[in-house]
């Protein structure tokens, strides 16, 4: 009984996933859909023609969102090992209190930090640039990096590589094939978190990037706003499918590095 309980819930549960996604894929073909039909009484392919349209600009603008979040989520694993790492391993006076203060971005409004971080950038130069948006939003994306690494190598622990040292190895030599591999997983995780919070990310990024710096949430939230569901959609299931792409190749790239089962990476 409790079996079929168990089993009821999860199917309850993906029919919930499901539905609202079969509903975007129908409104992506959707000519119209007027109420109360339970299917679109018409078909349009007008939304992938204007996303597919060299002459709109789309797709470019597409290529240049993944190369901005690319980098923010780099940038994020790169700046949030070594702070994960000392929060995990060493104990000093007024750690809680950092470690409340680096999640504060995690919390506090995206609009409360907006209008200030764009007054600054205004005074060192980096308003209406590329590297200005990155900034921004690795700011936004640092504590996420730094909260899943942190409990990855309180997970880990340091026994591994203590080992790795008495048996004759360099520090470099046990982070590259040692730490690095252990804690890939994390690695990953902190990557497609950043990379998802910098892809999705609308008011900071038209805020900073002052119009120049166009990213394609910019493209997609004026169709959500102007009740053009159609294109709504379109442009939602080609957001979801980049994330996608992106995820599964960097699982495949990360896999290459680490082989299957090698270094407990499943």
């Amino acid at each position: 009984m409790e079996r079929r309980f168990v089993n009821l819930l999860l199917h309850a549960a993906i029919g919930v996933m499901i539905f609202p996604m079969a509903v975007l894929v129908l409104w992506a073909f959707a000519r119209e859909w007027p109420w109360p039909h339970l299917f679109p009484t018409g078909f349009s392919v007008r939304g992938w023609v204007h996303l597919l349209n060299p002459c709109t600009g789309v797709l470019p603008v597409l290529l240049y969102s993944v190369l901005l979040s690319s980098v923010v989520a780099f940038l994020t694993v790169i700046f949030s090992l070594p702070a994960a790492r000392a929060l995990a391993f060493h104990e000093f006076r007024g750690k809680r209190a950092i470690e409340i203060f680096v999640l504060s971005p995690m919390v506090i409004p995206t609009t409360a930090i907006a209008m200030g971080i764009h007054v600054n950038f205004i005074r060192i130069g980096l308003a209406d640039t590329f590297w200005g948006v990155v900034l921004a939003h690795l700011l936004l994306c640092l504590p996420y990096g730094i909260k899943i690494l942190t409990g990855v190598f309180e997970a880990l622990g340091d026994r591994i590589e203590q080992q790795a040292r008495v048996l004759g190895a360099g520090w470099l030599e046990t982070y590259i094939y040692v730490t690095l591999p252990l804690i890939s997983p994390g690695l990953v995780t902190a990557g497609i978190m950043a990379f998802v919070v910098s892809f999705s990310q609308y008011f900071l990024t038209f805020l900073i990037g002052g119009g120049r710096v166009v990213t394609f949430s910019m493209l997609l939230f004026p169709f959500i706003q102007g009740g053009d569901r159609h294109l709504s959609a379109v442009f939602s299931l080609a957001f979801i499918g980049t994330v996608l792409i992106w995820v599964f190749a960097l699982e495949a790239l990360v896999k290459r590095w680490v082989k299957k089962g090698q270094y407990f990476y499943t």
